[in-house]
């Protein structure tokens, strides 16, 4: 069996989205505006009457989540793959505080792009593609055939899941635009059965 289609959905605005910081798997809730976000996408994305539902266990993704479930009478499924990169000692810091901490050899990897553990407690982005994509494989191929699936994760975790189950290099992550607050992803499958194809990258919902 596998779905149709998946939908790869990034999680509303919290605070620290608003503020700049890093997040990591620091369980921060949404914000007025990322509720906001929540409901209308939920309204979109209901038109395309999915049979599953699932989630990053976060509170920022589950609340993304909720909105949508209950327009369509499902449950949220969380899973702990679908989090997001494990930053360890960076969360609640800005960007400017990450760059300051590191030595210069680390800053000058980390400035090239390369595959720099995120704090000697955090993840690299390899490992969450390796755990990150698994999940989507798994959702994937567990579901109904022809069914449509939602899946609310978080922007970099999407980013680096989606290379691996698409067969790009890892590190064409950093080629794909970032995704907004409860942006999504358009996933359908080949008629083969073989592959993944996007089909809509960074949509949102119109503001009412």
């Amino acid at each position: 069996m596998t779905a149709a289609q998946l939908i790869v959905l990034r999680h509303g605005r919290t605070a620290w989205n608003a503020s700049g910081r890093f997040q990591g798997q620091a369980d921060i809730e949404l914000d007025e505006r990322g509720l906001a976000q929540a409901d209308r996408a939920a309204a979109v994305l209901a038109e395309l009457a999915p049979t599953a539902i699932f989630s990053s266990d976060l509170s920022r993704a589950r609340q993304t989540a909720a909105p949508l479930a209950s327009r369509c009478g499902l449950e949220v499924q969380t899973d702990r793959r679908l989090r997001e990169i494990h930053v360890g000692s960076w969360e609640g810091l800005t960007y400017d505080q990450v760059l300051g901490e590191l030595d210069d050899d680390l800053r000058r990897a980390y400035l090239a792009g390369e595959d720099v553990r995120r704090s000697p407690t955090g993840e690299t982005v390899a490992e969450v593609a390796d755990r990150a994509a698994a999940a989507l494989d798994e959702i994937g191929l567990d579901a109904d055939d022809g069914s449509t699936v939602v899946v609310v994760m978080h922007g970099t975790a999407a980013r680096v899941a989606l290379c691996r189950l698409l067969g790009f290099p890892t590190e064409t992550w950093k080629r794909l635009s970032g995704l907004d607050n409860c942006g999504w992803v358009s996933l359908e499958r080949h008629r083969t059965g073989d592959y993944w194809r996007i089909t809509q990258y960074n949509a949102t919902a119109p503001r009412r």
